[in-house]
């Protein structure tokens, strides 16, 4: 299954935020034993070196979070049809839009969120990290 990462999942991993943390880093061993193919935008990268390197006062362990990204996930291109397809967007968040024309762009099966309501107009289904792991867990019986 191909899915896309809302940015705060990966820092919810990355940052090992709490009480997030453990939901993450379950979805980040699906993608790693390759029973998941995650996604992130290439805004996403910008954005994770610019809180980890504020949360860590440290550019290295930015550095690094950036590289296990890289390591892990695809990335998705945000060209110019991307960036139009989200501004033309009913969504206020435009980083959220980005995200949704990304996932669109790249055919992903679904978008995987902490915030559902932030993704009301994506026409790529939206799910919770248990929804994604029990539909995995489904497909490997």
């Amino acid at each position: 299954m191909r899915v896309l990462l809302d940015t705060n999942i990966i820092l919810d991993f990355l940052l090992q935020r709490e009480p997030f943390f453990q939901d993450a880093e379950l979805l980040f061993q699906a993608i790693n034993s390759g029973r998941i193919v995650g996604y992130a935008t290439a805004t996403t990268l910008t954005d994770i070196f610019y809180i980890a390197r504020r949360h860590a006062q440290s550019i290295e362990q930015a550095r690094q979070a950036v590289s296990l990204t890289l390591t892990a996930m695809e990335i998705c291109s945000v060209n110019r049809a991307v960036l139009e397809s989200a501004f033309d967007s009913v969504l206020a968040d435009f980083e959220d839009a980005i995200q949704i024309a990304c996932a669109v762009s790249q055919g992903v099966d679904a978008i995987v969120t902490r915030d559902k309501q932030g993704f009301f107009s994506s026409s790529v289904p939206v799910l919770s990290i248990p929804e994604i792991l029990i539909r995995i867990s489904g497909q490997n019986r």
